[in-house]
């Protein structure tokens, strides 16, 4: 039923505002989620990575545009298509429905997250997310591979710091606090080595 498909970096899978003519399962790379503010000014409300369902079956338009961070592979279905399985197979709708379950119970971890945590842990919480959740998935949405321990950052220091609320100088002042405790390394350019995985996850979760 899907089609693989593959987006580079700052192609658009869904604008705001549009039909919804298709649903996906991220199978690599990280997809943006954002709206334009009144101001004109773009909001990054959220990332998809791999394992991740895009789309909104049975909407009559996308809420947010939805744009590739880096190279992307996705495994695509018709909309149509989508909502008919959805309509005749039960067990896909039950799926379906954790799915949306478990994306709205992170969406609520994050809320706690960005209104208790340090700014600390809010850079902390980011890179331990994204190294737990950036591994390459099937077209079912199924992780295929183990947390990596380097990657490259698919949003520049900008688009991190508009995502958790914080100024760019605080994110490279706590990547570098981070770095100075021997928890991540900083190679150059966006890549990321995390040298204690535990490390960064203890220090993910300082509340204030």
């Amino acid at each position: 039923m899907g089609v693989q498909r593959r987006l580079a970096r700052g192609e658009t899978l869904v604008r705001a505002g549009d039909p919804p003519l298709v649903c996906a399962n991220v199978q690599s790379g990280v997809l943006k989620v954002a709206s334009m503010t009144a101001g004109g000014s773009e909001a990054i409300v959220g990332l998809a990575y791999p394992g991740d369902f895009i789309g909104r079956p049975f909407a009559q338009a996308g809420a947010y545009d939805v744009v590739a961070l880096n190279d992307v592979e996705l495994c695509v279905f018709s909309r149509a298509v989508f909502e008919r399985a959805i309509a005749e197979h039960s067990r896909m709708e039950r799926l379906l429905l954790r799915r949306m379950l478990a994306e709205l119970d992170r969406a609520r971890g994050w809320m706690v997250r960005m209104g208790h945590a340090t700014a600390s842990a809010r850079v902390a919480g980011f890179l331990d997310d994204m190294r737990r959740r950036i591994g390459a998935s099937d077209c079912r949405g199924g992780i295929e591979t183990d947390a990596p321990r380097a990657f490259d950052l698919p949003l520049s220091r900008g688009e991190i710091a508009d995502l958790l609320g914080l100024t760019i100088e605080t994110v490279s002042r706590q990547m570098t606090r981070l770095r100075a405790a021997g928890i991540i390394d900083l190679p150059g350019g966006r890549a990321i080595v995390v040298r204690l995985p535990e490390a960064l996850a203890q220090a993910a979760a300082e509340l204030n």
